[in-house]
């Protein structure tokens, strides 16, 4: 088979993995018309997809990932970690294979798997889902994927891969995508503190409902938007005072307000003040020199050395 065909390689394709994200796109598939061979660790839940299905997609239920993985030449993985992946496909024949491996993990993970299957004859691709299992096959939900490695083994699928939800190649490195998962991850998990603290502040407060402080919210952290693109702007040219509006000194002066105040309301600051902290750090090290800066330059200090 080779990269043009466009028959059997575009409709079939054998899924390892029927977790909730991995039923979530077998779904998908079979809605679309795809064929599928699915396997997964408890049998019982591949039977069970198989069954639900009827006349909506052809599937067939792998007795093991060697008979899964030899049905078809795109081979989707969706497992629970990285080790579940080595473990469901040791020993197993990966000659000519293209393997996605859509299994959350780190860039070294990624990096490892790729030479790992490289060796084995196959081609790969890694990918970090950008969304929760009821954003697969929702186009307008907002849920994407991003995919790194090989880019002829996803330009070759990419209309398969792009059923369950939108591609976004992130580049030949094979750690790239597992790395822009995690950061906006990350991201997001910086913004749900932030958002924890707030209610936290105000939950029990006579007069102030969640409810009503939740629009509030929303819209605030909105405005606040503008702090990404700044942020890039200065890392990228490393000037941290030019067109500063609210310099690090003021910033770290105002902090003391807020951390007062979760006192005074019985929070705890845990959740905000490793970032007081990291402000007050830049400040302390150099204060003629960082005093007028953005708060962008504390980011330099979260980069270890070696």
């Amino acid at each position: 088979m080779n990269d043009t065909d466009t028959t059997v390689a575009q409709r079939s394709l054998t899924l390892l993995g029927l977790g909730d994200m991995g039923s979530a796109l077998a779904r998908t598939w079979l809605a679309a018309g795809h064929s599928l061979t699915i396997w997964n660790r408890t049998a019982s839940k591949a039977h069970s997809l198989a069954a639900e299905q009827g006349a909506a997609g052809a599937v067939t239920v792998a007795a093991s990932p060697a008979e899964a993985v030899a049905a078809n030449r795109l081979v989707v993985v969706c497992l629970l970690d990285d080790a579940s992946v080595g473990s469901a496909l040791d020993g197993v024949d990966l000659t000519g294979k293209d393997l996605v491996n859509l299994t959350t993990g780190t860039p070294a993970e990624a990096r490892r798997r790729a030479a790992w299957s490289e060796a084995r004859g196959a081609r790969f691709v890694d990918g970090g889902i950008m969304g929760t299992p009821v954003m697969i096959g929702a186009p307008e939900a907002g849920g994407y994927v991003f995919y790194s490695g090989s880019r002829a083994l996803f330009d070759t699928h990419r209309a398969v891969l792009e059923v369950p939800a939108v591609g976004r190649f992130v580049g030949e490195d094979p750690g790239h995508a597992a790395l822009h998962d995690v950061a906006l991850l990350s991201a997001m998990y910086g913004l749900f503190a932030g958002i924890s603290h707030a209610f936290a502040l105000v939950e029990g407060e006579e007069g102030i409902a969640p409810k009503d402080l939740a629009p509030l919210l929303s819209e605030w952290l909105g405005a606040m938007g503008f702090f990404v693109g700044n942020a890039a702007e200065r890392l990228t040219s490393r000037d941290f005072t030019t067109g500063v509006v609210s310099n690090l000194a003021m910033q770290v002066a105002g902090s003391g307000t807020l951390l007062r105040t979760a006192e005074e309301q019985g929070v705890s600051a845990e959740l905000i003040a490793p970032y007081f902290a990291l402000m007050r750090r830049r400040l302390a090290a150099d204060e003629a020199a960082h005093a007028a800066e953005d708060t962008a330059g504390a980011i330099t200090l979260l980069k270890r050395a070696g």
